[in-house]
């Protein structure tokens, strides 16, 4: 019994069992309350009931003393008795009318022979036979004579109960009313973390796997401080777990066009290769003259594929760099790296005129020179692709805050804002027709703009029509 009552008492809303906490707490309450009150009446009404009983015997005892007599100062259903003390024993004597005294006077004589050995008066609640709770009081009128009077506890009695049949109903009813009253407080109150539990259950019933963004907030403002402060944890971890959902959905975007570009640039080359392994297959049974022209298109595709693969293998490693260190840094003049990127490049694009400011010391930071010579070859080749011949294209080296800055410039077409924030993206080509031979894989920013974070620095794009610059910036802490 226990136990299922325990078992349906767990399953009770939280408000419901709070009012049913709270309704246990105010019966108690009103237990001790009701007590201490009949507890207080009862008492006073004994006193009152005392004082009644000394004033009726002082008038009782002079009309004795006088007259020998009680007649005239009796009261309704009280009883009188007077004894004569001798020897130090009561001698009850007779009654002046027999209603005076009931059929049971074992009270009376206990409270006379009490009297005889005491002081002051003696005052006893006793039960008489037939009649009773009584209240006696015994005294002594004269050397020798005891009066022995006892007052009905009835109307008392009849007090008390109605004071206790009043309390009863008036605390039940205020019990009531405060349970039902109190529930609906709760109810109320409590409405908030209702709320929040229905968007828990929203947030288990949401698709996870194809939406940064969920549905369900609670922006209700009540309930109090602590609801408040919980309402404020509950949406702050919604939050986080929007931007990790956001996070999440750009990331497995990002790997499936990834995969996507990296599967189609591979699939180019390798059907090329197939082709011409075709070519020179035939070529070597029918035309041997055009075996080596066959054989040169292979080498060629297979060097683009393996250019191509490089490229996705870098990226990879900088992607991991906690895993594993992408660069071999040394002591190296900037200055000097710049002029070994622009004899490069002003032997290969002779048709775009390069023109190099750099200052006159040399700019020496720790870094790897293979990778940031790819770097500004990557730039400098992008300058040449992305322009028609004869456009200008320049190099600077500066020093700036604490930054060592290269800018490379071209007074080109430039690139359309729209395409600008995707420029280093992977596989990202603005030009969406270019053919691969000319316009490349589409990694060469995102790999400048990756070596550029893996040395601590930043590759930044600013662009308008009639001029395109990219800014290296390395900060000088690397110095050696």
């Amino acid at each position: 019994m226990i136990g299922r009552l325990r078992r349906t008492y767990r399953r009770m809303r939280l408000g419901t069992r709070l009012a049913l906490g709270m309704g246990v707490l105010s019966l108690m309450v009103f237990a001790v309350v009701g007590t201490a009150l009949t507890t207080y009446m009862r008492d006073y009404l004994s006193e009152q009931l005392d004082t009644q009983l000394a004033q009726g015997q002082i008038a009782q005892a002079k009309n004795i003393e006088e007259y020998g007599t009680l007649s005239g100062k009796k009261y309704y259903s009280w009883f009188y008795a007077v004894y004569d003390v001798s020897d130090g024993k009561p001698v009850l004597r007779k009654p002046e009318d027999p209603g005076d005294l009931p059929k049971d006077v074992d009270e009376f004589a206990a409270v006379a022979r009490a009297q005889t050995v005491s002081d002051t008066e003696v005052l006893h609640t006793g039960d008489l036979k037939g009649k009773g709770s009584y209240r006696l009081r015994a005294c002594e009128v004269e050397p020798g004579v005891i009066l022995v009077s006892a007052a009905p506890m009835d109307g008392i009695d009849d007090t008390v109960g109605r004071l206790v049949a009043i309390q009863a109903v008036a605390f039940g009813v205020a019990l009531l009313a405060l349970v039902l009253s109190g529930r609906g407080m709760l109810r109320r109150g409590l409405k908030p973390l209702s709320d929040m539990a229905h968007t828990a259950r929203g947030i288990t019933s949401h698709d996870l796997t194809d939406s940064a963004r969920l549905p369900v907030r609670h922006d209700g403002r009540s309930g109090g401080p602590e609801v408040e402060e919980l309402r404020t944890a509950f949406n702050t971890m919604l939050e986080h777990i929007d931007d990790s959902l956001a996070v999440r959905t750009q990331a497995e975007q990002r790997l499936r066009r990834f995969v996507a570009d990296a599967s189609h640039e591979l699939r180019t080359p390798l059907m090329s290769v197939r082709g011409y392994a075709d070519l020179f297959q035939y070529a070597a049974a029918n035309a041997p003259e055009e075996r080596d022209k066959h054989l040169a298109r292979l080498r060629a595709e297979a060097a683009r594929m393996g250019i191509l693969l490089d490229d996705l293998l870098l990226l990879a490693r900088l992607d991991a760099a906690d895993v594993e260190a992408p660069l071999r840094l040394e002591e190296t003049d900037l200055v000097e790296l710049v002029h070994q990127a622009a004899d490069a490049f002003r032997a290969g694009r002779s048709d775009h005129p390069l023109t190099v400011a750099v200052p006159s010391d040399p700019v020496r930071l720790r870094l790897d020179p293979l990778r940031l010579r790819q770097v500004l070859d990557n730039l400098l080749s992008n300058a040449a692709v992305h322009t028609p011949a004869g456009t200008k294209v320049s190099v600077e080296v500066c020093v700036e805050s604490g930054m060592a800055l290269v800018q490379i410039n071209d007074a080109g077409p430039g690139i359309p804002a729209a395409d600008q924030h995707r420029v280093f993206d992977r596989f990202y080509r603005v030009d969406k027709a270019r053919s691969r031979d000319r316009g490349g894989s589409g990694l060469g920013l995102a790999v400048a703009h990756s070596l550029a974070r893996a040395h601590g620095g930043t590759l930044e794009l600013t662009s308008c029509p009639g001029s395109t610059t990219f800014t290296i910036r390395l900060p000088l802490s690397r110095t050696a």
